[in-house]
């Protein structure tokens, strides 16, 4: 097996510092396109695991998405039931995929999905269905909303989507994080030091991610031959139940692993109304990375999504679909990484 390579590699190869590099993987802003673009080729060349599974962009290209004909629709209509702010995992993957569809003559469209319009099962009004192409779905995670998506007849791919409970399955394309392999490493590591009485905090049923992340940390423990304790599983997402849930504890656990980072800060919240400390008194963990988790006090724990990797998954799902409408429906996943800081006492010889 050759030499993994690594931010460092890249950087060496393009006489760039390392920060420089990895705001380009990241899709940080901060960078001129050419550099961005110079950058992505060369990990690319290089094989670099971001990007392991595409042979290179301009075959992509060659091979991709066609522009459309005069007259035919040409929107990318994005569906979400949240405004995207710059925190949002998938921000700054719609910046990268927007400037891809936009150099094949494709505009990506924003529409705004009420909670009326998930009730009554009708899309935004903003939506023309003969202008659109095909629907990207962020956050749409409510299931008979999802499958009036799905029975339109025209292509959609959902960046995340409703939890797969009963057996439901969603009849669409679609791109997810790895949700598994870093928290089972994060559990894994914080058994070997001795750290057992661990809980979960999210409502596993919210979407398919927290499914896959709950359920990640369940096998863990077994793995780690650790007992989960039900009474440290919270199955909530905003501070007050969390409190409620937290009061009713005879014995808090050590650590808590999160959903994502904002139920994380949710949490951190809770603790404090209890008077307790993260990491003093308990120990934190999010998912995502997200801006917020860097600054927050103590820094948060958390597990990074790769958003550049995303966009070209979602682009290249896109671009089967459209060309092969009769294709199988398909699941990708995004490699993701385990990022220690301060909520877990890193000085304790993690990370």
């Amino acid at each position: 097996m050759g030499k993994k390579v690594t931010i460092q590699d890249i950087a060496d190869e393009l006489g760039l510092s390392r920060n420089t590099v990895s705001k380009a993987l990241n899709n940080a802003p901060g960078l001129a396109d050419d550099t961005r673009e110079r950058i992505i080729q060369k990990a690319m060349d290089m094989g670099y695991k971001q990007f392991a599974f595409l042979a290179s962009e301009q075959a992509m290209r060659a091979t991709g998405l066609p522009e459309p004909l005069a007259g035919a629709p040409n929107e990318m209509a994005l569906l979400t039931t949240r405004f995207l702010d710059r925190d949002h995992f998938a921000s700054l993957t719609l910046d990268a995929l927007q400037n891809d569809l936009s150099r094949r003559g494709y505009v990506l469209n924003t529409h705004r999905v009420t909670s009326q319009d998930v009730a009554s099962l009708e899309l935004p009004p903003t939506v023309k269905l003969d202008k659109v192409a095909a629907f990207v779905c962020i956050e749409v995670f409510d299931r008979d909303y999802a499958d009036m998506i799905c029975n339109l007849d025209i292509p959609a791919l959902f960046m995340d989507g409703p939890a797969k409970l009963d057996g439901y399955r969603l009849r669409s394309d679609q791109i997810y994080m790895n949700n598994s392999e870093e928290i089972k490493r994060l559990v894994y590591e914080t058994v070997a030091r001795g750290i057992t009485r661990i809980g979960f905090i999210g409502d596993w049923s919210h979407c398919q991610s927290f499914l896959e992340r709950y359920e990640a940390f369940r096998i863990a423990m077994i793995h780690a031959h650790v007992s989960v304790d039900e009474a440290h599983c919270i199955k909530a997402n905003k501070v007050g139940r969390i409190l409620s849930a937290l009061s009713s504890l005879d014995e808090l656990p050590e650590f808590f692993v999160c959903a994502n980072d904002f139920v994380a800060f949710e949490a951190q919240r809770a603790l404090r109304k209890l008077g307790l400390s993260v990491p003093d008194d308990i120990m934190i963990s999010g998912f995502d990375d997200s801006t917020a988790s860097r600054h927050w006090i103590p820094s948060l724990t958390t597990i990074h999504i790769h958003t550049q990797s995303i966009a070209y998954s979602a682009m290249q799902l896109l671009v089967t679909r459209l060309q092969e409408p009769t294709l199988e429906y398909r699941e990708v996943y995004a490699n993701t990484d385990l990022i220690y800081r301060d909520s877990t006492r890193r000085d304790e010889g993690l990370g």
